[in-house]
């Protein structure tokens, strides 16, 4: 068939399937620790509802809650999406998107997901490096930018250990020498272990934090597809996450079943390790809400045989009901394709008391549901180590009034000051809340 017969056919099917399915709930009641789970609804074509990237027009940013205020804490970046604070004060960004996975643009379907991640600003290619930003002056602008690392291959997350800085690329997990203050390193890195990756790599964004004495390190692994339809082999220690032994390189699954698991965080009060995770797609603009969890050593939270404990999904063949029996639901649902990727806790913020104890989550938006959902960053207040009521909005306005993104936002992080930096990898831009002076 040809293609400009097939991209009008795929449009019209596009613009059908996102006319005849769309939502029966409102994002709150897929919110929370027991959220609201109907009855899927597949179609025969997906719903496809893209907010198109347009960028901010000029002198445009984010509405902020009350009692705070943003700005640009740095402009004119190279698809920026994750963040990570250096004892100094210095902000590493990872400027990355997709590495090449030719396998996965393969069919109509992988063909017309292509051209929906373009439209969302996600097909520009990747910078492959993480850049410095440092504000001296403490003005809340970063007046210098430097080439940190280059030369990687789509870096995501980041972590130090000592003088060990840890970087995790799409396909493998990196050591580099850092001294402080340092802005570039130009030493090679050292491989610490194979990550998967491949032709296909569905999700590619691999993140890395450590344990608090160091030993440990904790790697996200996203699946290699939506429910397992290149098959459960192509899936072999994916949609997981990894300890590896920061000595010897040696890893485990310490968890897994979790679709795309991307922010990581230790949860001050408990002590516990949580992520934001983005669940499955394709059956329904109410199904499945992503959300956050506590992780616990050798469990498993279902992907891709149930969702949100053990609601089957029976798209998947085979199926495997012991494991499904054995799943646990997660803690907070954080609403139905949100793209929850950003998480970080309030410790050390300055904000308003609202926002003292609790998460921040970076919600990129929804490409899969009518209305859009996400686009914003949220806070769920936490209490005695556990979520604790309904979130609030922290930052809103990335879509314009014709719905279009004119920027999404990823990472999140407290910086040295106690401001929350914002990565926003469509707007090309890092945002600082802080209180209102």
């Amino acid at each position: 068939m040809h293609k400009t017969r097939l991209a009008l056919l795929i449009m019209l099917a596009g613009t059908l399937a996102a006319c005849g399915e769309s939502s029966t709930l409102q994002v709150s009641d897929g919110t929370g620790p027991s959220p609201k789970l109907p009855e899927p609804n597949k179609t025969l074509i997906p719903t496809v509802n893209i907010a198109p990237a347009i960028g901010w027009p000029d002198g445009a940013k984010p509405t902020a809650a009350a009692g705070t205020q943003v700005a640009a804490f740095a402009e004119g970046l190279d698809h920026p999406r994750w963040l990570y604070v250096l004892p100094n004060g210095d902000v590493l960004v990872a400027e990355t998107n997709a590495p090449p996975k030719p396998d996965d643009a393969k069919g109509i379907r992988g063909w017309v997901m292509e051209k929906v991640m373009g439209r969302a600003g996600a097909a520009v290619p990747s910078p492959n490096r993480i850049t410095l930003l440092r504000d001296a002056d403490h003005d809340g602008v970063a007046e210098t930018r430097t080439v940190f690392l280059e030369n990687l291959n789509s870096p995501f997350g980041m972590t130090l250990v000592g003088n060990d800085l840890y970087v995790a690329d799409s396909d493998k997990l990196l050591r580099f020498p850092y001294q402080p203050g340092e802005t570039a390193i130009k030493e090679a890195g050292t491989k610490v272990v194979d990550l998967p990756g491949g032709s296909i790599n569905h999700h590619w964004t691999k993140n890395v934090v450590a344990s608090k004495d160091g030993s440990k390190l904790y790697v996200s692994v996203g699946s290699n597809s939506n429910v397992g339809e290149n098959g459960l082999e192509a899936e072999q220690g994916r949609a997981a996450i990894w300890e590896v032994d920061r000595a010897s390189g040696e890893h485990r699954i310490f968890a897994s079943g979790l679709r795309n698991p991307n922010g990581m965080a230790w949860e001050p009060q408990s002590g516990k390790l949580w992520t934001a995770v983005n669940e499955r797609d394709e059956i329904g603009s109410d199904l499945v809400p992503d959300y956050i969890t506590s992780v616990k050593d050798g469990a498993f939270y279902g992907w891709p045989f149930s969702y949100y404990g053990q609601h089957v999904d029976v798209r998947v063949s085979p199926q495997n009901l012991d494991l499904v029996a054995k799943a646990i639901a997660p803690d907070y649902a954080v609403g139905p394709h949100t793209a929850s990727l950003g998480l970080t806790f309030a410790e050390g913020s300055k904000l308003p008391a609202q926002f003292s104890n609790g998460a921040f989550i970076g919600q990129h938006g929804s490409w899969n549901r009518k209305p859009h959902s996400g686009y914003k960053v949220i806070f769920v207040p936490f209490e005695a180590g556990q979520p604790k009521g309904q979130p609030v909005d922290v930052l809103t306005g990335f879509l314009d009034k014709d719905e279009k993104a004119m920027g999404r936002p990823v990472g999140v992080v407290i910086d040295q000051q106690g401001d929350l930096l914002v990565a926003d990898d469509v707007g090309n831009k890092v945002w600082r809340v802080s209180a209102a002076k």
